[in-house]
C-alpha cells in the first residue's frame, strides 16, 4: 500500500482504478481515459494531484538560494506570480522541473514532482549556504486541478475570487467552498484554461472543496479525471514529464527547455556545463513526432531510425492522441535529424512504422 491523498476514499467510492504513482495510490481513471480527456477539452475535469510536493522557502536570502539552484530567473517574480523552472546537476542533467510561487517578499513556495520530493528537498538543503529556511509542507497541502474551458464558470460561484481576473501563471488567495486561505493559481498541465487549488489541510477540508466543485460543475459536464487523461492531455501539448522526457541524463537545452534557461542571470548549479554545451552545439534533441496512416501506438523505450535505417534515437513518451485519433509522441534524436517534417521510423514490436517530426503542440489551442 502506498501513500494516500486526503481524497483517496472519494476516488474509491467513484470506482476509480487505483495505481501506484510516485509512491502514492492514485486514480488513473474513473469512467475511462477517453471520456475524461474529452471532458477536459470540451468542458472541464477535476484532478486530485495532491501527491505533488510543496516546499515553503523563506528568509532574507530565499531568492538567492532559488537563483542558485534553478535555471530560470526568479528575480522577475512579484507576489502573486508563478514561474516554471528546473534544477540541474553540475553536469547540466536535470534534477527536476518545478514551479516557483512568490507568496510574499522573502517567502516562496516550490512545487515539485511527487517521486522527487525527498531527493529535491535534500538537494536544495545540501546547497543552502544562504540565510533561508526550507519547510517541507508536502504532507499538509492538498492540490486539486480544475481544468477546461468551463473552469471559470464552475469556480466562480463557489469562491470569493473572480477567476477571470487571475492571469496565466498568477495566483490569488481566497475562499473556495467556504474553506479559507486557498491558493488559486491559473496554471495547469493540460493546455486548457484552468486552475490549481492549493489547500492547507490544517486550515481547510479538500473533500468539501472537491464535492462543491463537482456539484457546481454538474450541469457543465464536469468529470473527475485521473492520471491517464492527465498524461494524454499533456502529451497533446508536448509538455515534458520528468523521468521520461527529461532526466538526469538530459539537459534543459536538449529537452526543449532552453527558453527558460537564463544563462545570463549569473552563476547557478549547472550553468557552466550548459554554457559549454550551448557553445559546442547539441548532439541530440527532444522532438515531437506524429504517426499517420497507422493505428500503432509508440511507447517509451522504442527505437527511432532515420531514412538510412540507422538508429538515431529513442521514444520517451507516446500515446494514441484522443483528439487526433493517431499515434503521437516525443523522443530524442540525433541533432541532424531534429527538424520539422523530417521522416523517421519507430520500431514498434517487429515492425518499423513511419512517422514525421512535428514541433508540439500537436493540437492548436
Amino acid at each position: 500500500m502506498g501513500k494516500r491523498t486526503p481524497l483517496y476514499d472519494k476516488h474509491v467510492r467513484l470506482d476509480a482504478k487505483i495505481i501506484d504513482f510516485g509512491g502514492f495510490d492514485m486514480p488513473v481513471q474513473y469512467k475511462g481515459i477517453k471520456q475524461e480527456h474529452h471532458a477536459v477539452r470540451n468542458s472541464a475535469g477535476l484532478f486530485d494531484v495532491s501527491h505533488m510536493g510543496e516546499f515553503i522557502l523563506e528568509g532574507p536570502e530565499a531568492l538567492e538560494l532559488i537563483q542558485y539552484v534553478t535555471i530560470n530567473d526568479a528575480s522577475t517574480l512579484k507576489p502573486g506570480k508563478a514561474q516554471y523552472t528546473a534544477m540541474c546537476y553540475k553536469d547540466g542533467g536535470i534534477v527536476d522541473d518545478l514551479l516557483v510561487y512568490m507568496l510574499a517578499p522573502e517567502t516562496y513556495m516550490l512545487v515539485v514532482n511527487a517521486a522527487n520530493i525527498e531527493k529535491d528537498r535534500e538537494w536544495i538543503e545540501s546547497h543552502n549556504r544562504f540565510d533561508a529556511v526550507l519547510r517541507d509542507r508536502s504532507g499538509h497541502i492538498a492540490l486539486l486541478a480544475l481544468q477546461g474551458p468551463s473552469s471559470h464558470d464552475i469556480l466562480r460561484p463557489v469562491s470569493n475570487l473572480d477567476p477571470g481576473r487571475i492571469p496565466f501563471y498568477s495566483f490569488e488567495i481566497g475562499h473556495v467552498a467556504d474553506q479559507q486561505d486557498v491558493i488559486v493559481s491559473a496554471t495547469g498541465y493540460t493546455g486548457e484554461q484552468g486552475f490549481e487549488l492549493y489547500i492547507d489541510t490544517e486550515k481547510a477540508d479538500p473533500g468539501v472543496i472537491w464535492d462543491r466543485l463537482m456539484e457546481a460543475g454538474a450541469e457543465q459536464g464536469l468529470e473527475p479525471a485521473g492520471l491517464g487523461a492527465r498524461d494524454t492531455l499533456r502529451l497533446e501539448m508536448g509538455f515534458a514529464l520528468y523521468g521520461n522526457d527529461i532526466t538526469k541524463d538530459t539537459t534543459p537545452l536538449e529537452g526543449r527547455l532552453g527558453w527558460l534557461t537564463k544563462l545570463d542571470k549569473g552563476e547557478f548549479i549547472g550553468s557552466q556545463a550548459l554554457k559549454y554545451q550551448k557553445e559546442k552545439g547539441l548532439e541530440k534533441k527532444l522532438v515531437g513526432f506524429r504517426i499517420d496512416g497507422s493505428r500503432q501506438i509508440p511507447r517509451a523505450g522504442y527505437d527511432i531510425f532515420n531514412v538510412d535505417d540507422i538508429k538515431t534515437g529513442y521514444v520517451t513518451s507516446g500515446t494514441q492522441s484522443v483528439t487526433l485519433g493517431t499515434g503521437i509522441g516525443m523522443g530524442y534524436v540525433d541533432i541532424d535529424e531534429a527538424r520539422d517534417n523530417n521522416r523517421i521510423w519507430i520500431q514498434i514490436r517487429k515492425k518499423k512504422v513511419a512517422a514525421v517530426i512535428q514541433s508540439p503542440p500537436f493540437i492548436k489551442k
